[in-house]
């Protein structure tokens, strides 16, 4: 046994008394022994400085030259109070010579209080005692009584350290068991500059194995305050984190579960979209409705097929805040995006909005949405719900990292603004009664793509921008956030007499599937412009993020998928989203698979379900017939490829 304290002598004794056989006590102190031990060799005011044997110890030498036959070497190093929860709110442990160890520091979280052998009270007795105090303190804190009687007695062991951090001349002593660590690995980060306790853990890696450094970080630290010359209080320490053991992650489940698993953020008009009975729906981190539901409807289908009739018969109105909102300006704004964007930004008009893709590095499609061109130096970007952060992230990098030089700022407004989509044939209408009249609207004045500053309810700020999601005539109103709910109310209330109806997600995706406009489900992350018909928009006449990648040849083969509608050929058929494509006959592998469906819906308009899907060279294959099979649910239901515009392809009602 290797020991530098008093504990070290009373683990000797525990094991003789159990019959183990000690070949020698050795003491790092210069001090008498504590005990006689017949049969045993005492040494006083020596380590161990190496060991021998092959798959096993064999033989221990000492640095006074002593060797000593043994096959266990036991080290008693001294004891360390647990100070890992005391550290919980920041608060950083002190240094005490006379236990060699760190003891809780003053800023200990609120209501705790710390007593015994954790607060660094060695010996029995003396825990008992201080418990028994504090524990009368926190009692008269409370207004309670303490029971009568003191603390229990007991003995207190002798616990004198004097503290051995190192054996002369050996480099190669480990420190850190688990992540060998060495003491020649803190010195060379003494050496080298990395004096920083929070230094010395990343450079040598000390203390961050799974024990987190409970075997090796005082001793670490010591050794660093020897290398520079200081006390260990002088020196630091890092701060220790709990849990001390491992816990079970159950454990942690708290109120982490079902709706409040993770947090999710509310579009401005939830508090008016639960007064009128609306179902919601997680879409990214926002809950959102997906329908609404009126008196009589027994299903949801009931509420969207309602919905879907209502916009494009009279008028509808969705709460499209959750899509990304990014602001753009400085003098180097359009070049910017002219580079971002694989189609051309270069001559859009001020008031004017343009529909864009981007790819990322690759070639391959990152997101798709519109950009607004409020002034000379002023955009506004909208991106899909899914990748605002993603494409905000991408943004900040290209202007930060690829071009440092351009004048160009950003700032997610997401949160800053309400925005609105009012979609029908009568949405001019409804919109003619809440812009304020200084606003010409018409069709002449205020086309398609079209953007500009307005104000609404009487002088409201608030922004209008002419553009289409549904495909039918449609505008979207964006005004500051704390007017979001008073504007969705006051949309409902001028649009009552034309029939204003909201719709939700499941509508908005029924009329996004009857236009055929790609959203997550086609943007997978795998698939290009071409892929999704797109490929016209990545312009040749100018450098871009992508477009260069996006020509690859395997990319732009005759036969790759392609982006097209299908419907079933029995109207009365479902159809399924996930179902594979194949030629009749032909079996369900990997060779005969000629696409997939990514998107399917039932359209009241059609009056029958319709689908989107990736067809291999699916544009010359228009009107032809397949299976759509789906080994999940057993079903294989025949198919006709057709355009993925389904309602209005011309696009007339939109520019109405």
């Amino acid at each position: 046994i290797l020991t530098n304290n008093d504990d070290g002598w009373r683990t000797a004794a525990d094991l003789r008394a159990k019959g183990v056989d000690i070949a020698a006590m050795i003491d790092t102190r210069d001090r008498a022994p504590l005990a006689h031990m017949p049969g045993t060799s005492v040494v006083m005011g020596a380590a161990v400085k190496d060991t021998s044997g092959r798959q096993a110890l064999r033989r221990i030498t000492l640095t006074n030259g002593q060797t000593i036959e043994a096959d266990c070497l036991a080290v008693a190093g001294g004891w360390s109070p647990n100070v890992h929860l005391t550290c919980h709110h920041r608060g950083r442990p002190i240094w005490r010579d006379d236990i060699a160890g760190f003891v809780p520091g003053g800023a200990l979280p609120v209501g705790m209080v710390v007593a015994g052998s954790a607060a660094g009270t060695m010996g029995t007795g003396a825990c008992l005692a201080q418990g028994h105090r504090l524990a009368a303190e926190v009692l008269a804190d409370l207004g309670f009584q303490a029971p009568a009687g003191g603390a229990p007695t007991a003995e207190d062991e002798p616990s004198e350290i004097t503290p051995t951090w190192s054996v002369p001349g050996d480099s190669r002593a480990w420190v850190d068991l688990q992540n060998d660590v060495t003491a020649k690995d803190i010195r060379q980060a003494e050496q080298e500059g990395f004096r920083s306790v929070e230094h010395l853990k990343r450079y040598t890696t000390l203390g961050m194995a799974t024990d987190q450094g409970r075997t090796s970080n005082v001793l670490g630290l010591a050794l660093m305050a020897q290398a520079r010359g200081r006390s260990i209080s002088e020196t630091g320490t890092t701060v220790f984190r709990p849990p001390y053991s491992p816990v079970a992650l159950g454990a942690f489940a708290g109120r982490a579960r079902c709706k409040d698993f993770r947090p999710y953020r509310l579009p401005p008009s939830h508090a008016w979209a639960k007064e009128i009975g609306a179902s919601f729906v997680e879409s990214g981190p926002w809950l959102r409705a997906e329908w609404y539901t009126r008196p009589g409807e027994s299903t949801w289908r009931e509420s969207c097929d309602r919905e879907v009739l209502a916009t494009r018969g009279a008028v509808g109105v969705a709460d499209v805040s959750t899509l990304g909102k990014i602001d753009i300006q400085g003098r180097d704004a359009t070049d910017f995006l002219n580079r971002v964007y694989a189609n051309g930004f270069a001559k859009l008009a001020v008031g004017k909005v343009r529909y864009g893709i981007m790819l990322r590095e690759d070639g391959i499609v990152m997101d798709d949405g519109t950009t607004a061109r409020l002034g000379e130096t002023h955009y506004v970007m909208t991106t899909t719900t899914a990748n605002a952060v993603g494409v905000y992230r991408h943004l900040d990098f290209c202007r930060q990292c690829l071009w440092p030089d351009m004048d160009v700022h950003i700032i997610s407004v997401t949160d800053s603004w309400a925005q609105y989509a009012v979609a029908g044939p009568r949405s001019r209408d409804l919109l003619r009664r809440l812009v304020d009249p200084e606003a010409d609207i018409s069709n002449g004045a205020f086309p398609f793509m079209a953007c500009s500053d307005v104000t609404v309810c009487g002088g409201v700020p608030a922004r209008l921008f002419r553009i289409s999601f549904s495909g039918e005539l449609a505008y979207e109103i964006a005004v500051p956030s704390r007017y979001g709910d008073a504007m969705i109310r006051a949309i409902m209330a001028a649009g009552k007499d034309l029939g204003v109806t909201p719709y939700g997600m499941e509508a908005l995706s029924v009329m996004r599937i009857e236009k055929g406009h790609p959203v997550a489900n086609e943007l997978t992350g795998q698939t290009t412009a071409k892929n999704l018909g797109l490929g016209r928009m990545v312009s040749d006449k100018k450098d871009s993020i992508g477009a260069i990648m996006s020509r690859r040849e395997y990319l732009m083969r005759d036969d790759t998928w392609q982006l097209m509608g299908i419907v079933p050929v029995d109207p009365t058929k479902k159809l399924s989203a996930g179902a594979h494509f194949l030629e009749f006959g032909a079996k369900p592998t990997l060779e005969n698979d000629l696409g997939w469906m990514t998107s399917v819906a039932y359209s009241p308009n059609l009056g029958h379900h319709i689908g989107l899907g990736f067809v291999k060279a699916g544009g010359t294959r228009l009107g032809e017939r397949i299976r759509a099979w789906d080994g999940v649910r057993y079903q294989d239901t025949e198919v006709k490829i057709v355009s993925p515009h389904f309602v209005d392809p011309e696009g007339e009602r939109l520019r109405g």
